[in-house]
């Protein structure tokens, strides 16, 4: 699967912004300390996100991150394609060409398994993540380990 980091870290930042969105705009340096994920790094996937409509930002004192639809309404898979990654198993071009011009032998395949994945993840909204008792559990194990940071420091 061709899922990179990328694809990852924008669905884990999005779940983070959506467990801590009721108290108003979610900052990019909290996500960044809860999640362990470069600064810099959510600035570019975020630029992509708010492009493709799935975040909206509030600039100034207590400025950030919101999602712009109900986390119901969020496929994973919507997240993953906004930041411009694919699901797809195959290392062919767009179409049905594969090498010089003709498909490959495992062709349909790779493309159908592609077509599963996708199926899968457009099948999961951000609720449906939210609404895990592990997910749950993890996110506040991070909320406790961020405010127990801030305070020892």
């Amino acid at each position: 699967m061709r899922l990179t980091t990328k694809g990852r870290y924008a669905v884990t930042a999005i779940l983070d912004l959506a467990f801590h969105q009721e108290e108003g705009p979610v900052s990019l340096a909290a996500i960044s300390e809860r999640q362990d994920i470069s600064l810099s790094y959510l600035e570019q996937l975020f630029s992509k996100l708010r492009r493709n409509d799935i975040v909206v930002s509030t600039r100034g004192p207590g400025g950030g991150y919101s999602l712009k639809t109900s986390a119901d309404e969020l496929s994973i898979s919507a997240i993953i394609m906004a930041v411009d990654e694919s699901v797809k198993m195959s290392a062919c071009g767009a179409g049905d060409d594969c090498d010089n011009q003709h498909r490959c032998l495992t062709h349909d395949l790779w493309q159908d398994l592609s077509n599963e994945i996708k199926g899968f993840l457009d099948g999961i909204t951000l609720a449906d993540m939210m609404r895990n008792k592990r997910v749950k559990e993890v996110s506040i194990r991070q909320d406790i380990n961020c405010s127990n940071a801030g305070a020892a420091a």
